[in-house]
């Protein structure tokens, strides 16, 4: 299972398997889209699975979860979403009412952001579980918004902002599976950042990169831009914005919210020049009234660190062994 968790051992499997066989240049970038060229049009392409027990948890579910996944891989693109495709994988035995419900989940958001559904499949297979529910998602999108979005860009100085407190998503799938009450419950930030291209556009060429931390969260994905664009990136445990149910949640299982899945955030990080503007046009949005500064790009080989607390200095690594899995 640790092999899925989107940590060390996902990118051995990558590294050892996929990648040498289906070498080219547009796994080479290993972004969160391929950028492909037509002309002078740029689109963005994308594809995820989504699996996640439960179904339903607070603040969405899987069919939700399918939409937002693939959406803000291409909006953390530099791409505004056109259209996805949705292929079902049911297990036998699920009750159809619950499968509509996912179903319903998805097309109601398709709808209201005018992002159709074009092409998709279904399959059904044996499953002990008829919850068993797996969901893959496809999404084209178009940049034309001046955004160059890559490691290599990165600099010395650069700030790294996320849009809002992390690790809210992995709590929530948590604190579902602990069966805690509603009321002490955090809730998922599962929700598409449809406003975040918008927001950035006037400051385009000031953007070098774009993520959303969902599996391994922050740190990992965090640490993942560090050894594409050789750098190292020290951020600071004291600007990082974690809600109080989620460091509940996390103090009770032992976990560090560093590592815990989002699913409606985004890292970006922009020249030192720019970021106080940036933060300033993102808290208009109440998607991303919480933006901050948590870290600065510096020199280096590859090294994500953490100033504490204390005052100490210690790295982070990639996720190693799976504290949740099936989680998105």
């Amino acid at each position: 299972m640790s092999h899925g968790d989107g940590g060390l051992k996902t990118k051995e499997l990558l590294d050892g398997i996929f990648f040498p066989l289906l070498a080219n240049r547009w796994l080479a970038e290993e972004a969160d889209s391929a950028i492909l060229y037509f002309e002078d049009i740029r689109l963005a392409f994308s594809t995820d699975s989504f699996v996640v027990t439960p179904l339903v948890f607070p603040g969405g579910d899987i069919g939700k979860l399918s939409f937002c996944g693939t959406i803000n891989d291409l909006i953390v693109s530099g791409a505004v979403p056109k259209y996805i495709s949705a292929s079902f994988i049911i297990p036998e035995g699920m009750e159809k009412g619950l499968l509509e419900d996912m179903v319903k989940s998805l097309a109601v958001l398709a709808k209201e952001h005018h992002i159709p559904v074009v092409t998709g499949d279904t399959k059904v297979t044996e499953s002990h579980n008829p919850e068993n529910l797996y969901i893959n998602t496809t999404g084209i999108g178009l940049i034309k918004n001046g955004f160059f979005l890559n490691p290599q860009r990165l600099e010395p100085n650069d700030i790294v902002i996320v849009t809002g407190p992390i690790g809210d998503h992995g709590a929530a799938v948590m604190a579902s599976r602990m069966e805690l009450e509603p009321e002490s419950s955090p809730v998922s930030d599962c929700a598409p950042l449809l406003d975040l291209l918008a927001s950035l556009a006037p400051f385009s060429e000031n953007i070098k990169l774009m993520r959303d931390p969902t599996r391994g969260g922050v740190a990992t994905t965090l640490k993942e831009i560090c050894l594409k664009g050789k750098v190292d990136i020290q951020i600071e445990e004291t600007a990082i914005p974690v809600n109080p149910r989620v460091k509940a949640v996390s103090e009770i299982l032992g976990l560090d919210p560093l590592y815990l899945a989002c699913e409606g955030r985004a890292l970006i990080i922009v020249s030192s020049n720019s970021a106080a503007a940036i933060i300033k046009e993102l808290k208009k949005k109440n998607q991303t009234n919480e933006a901050c500064c948590i870290g600065t790009v510096c020199q280096g080989d590859g090294n994500l660190l953490l100033k504490t607390r204390l005052g100490g200095t210690r790295r982070l690594h990639m996720l190693t062994g799976t504290p949740l899995p099936r989680i998105c």
